[in-house]
């Protein structure tokens, strides 16, 4: 096996690494029902050109998922890393962006289903720490559904100079904290921002919070103590694509 090819497992992650040109899916591995159906959700593209595909039964492709006790849908495929983007070179000449990024976020599941809503909401990229990035993670992969080929992940050494260097490039760093003086709706959202989110269970460090240029926060029901990380960052998300679409 390639050093560089890690497997991933599920019906959105594997069709949407097959559809994705710049990702070099080196095997499949199906169920019969399976590539009919691949073939039948790209009718006009046989997707599953140039790959080597193996076929199995449901019981044969458990192996590949009985350790995260995952569900495969009878999906399983083995690829390699996407070409990391250059943040220095994507930023150039560029009025107005939006980026989120994550400091000290850990779960799979919740970096997966992050990256599925930015995606889904025109976030122009996000941003990660390397060494604490699940860049292999099945659960990751199935929980963005196929999301990791329609998002431009940066992954960087160092959380706070990266925030530093932004803001040096006019960028606006807003840090979501319950803390916060403004509920996000308030801010206007244009220019070049950064939405940064802390980690599930202890928020924002102290030291990162110096690298902000504001507090914001997202308002709800006073007896509850605080929304998933995800689910905060779909809202956000979805208000900023509606303030730019309306």
């Amino acid at each position: 096996m390639n050093k560089s090819s890690f497997f991933i497992i599920g019906q959105h992650a594997v069709i949407e690494a097959l559809r994705n040109p710049k990702r070099k899916v080196l095997k499949v591995f199906l169920t019969e029902e399976s590539k009919k159906n691949i073939h039948r959700k790209n009718p006009k593209k046989n997707v599953l050109t140039d790959v080597k595909v193996y076929f199995k039964t449901k019981k044969e492709l458990d192996k590949y998922t009985t350790k995260e006790q995952l569900m495969h849908g009878g999906y399983v495929a083995e690829i390699e890393h996407l070409e990391q983007p250059d943040l220095k070179e994507f930023i150039k000449e560029k009025k107005s962006l939006t980026f989120v990024c994550i400091d000290e976020v850990t779960d799979p599941r919740n970096i997966g289903s992050l990256i599925r809503s930015a995606a889904s909401f025109n976030i122009d990229g996000l941003i990660v720490k390397e060494r604490q990035f699940p860049s292999d993670s099945k659960l990751m992969y199935k929980s963005a559904s196929g999301c990791m080929e329609h998002l431009n992940i940066f992954q960087v050494s160092n959380i706070n100079s990266t925030l530093k260097n932004l803001r040096e490039k006019n960028f606006w760093v807003y840090g979501f904290d319950v803390s916060g003086k403004k509920n996000f709706t308030e801010i206007k959202w244009e220019g070049k921002n950064v939405l940064l989110f802390g980690s599930e269970g202890f928020g924002m460090r102290e030291h990162t919070t110096k690298y902000t240029d504001f507090l914001v926060r997202i308002d709800i029901n006073k007896n509850i103590e605080s929304l998933n990380i995800s689910n905060s960052a779909s809202i956000v998300f979805h208000h900023l694509n509606y303030l730019k679409n309306s």
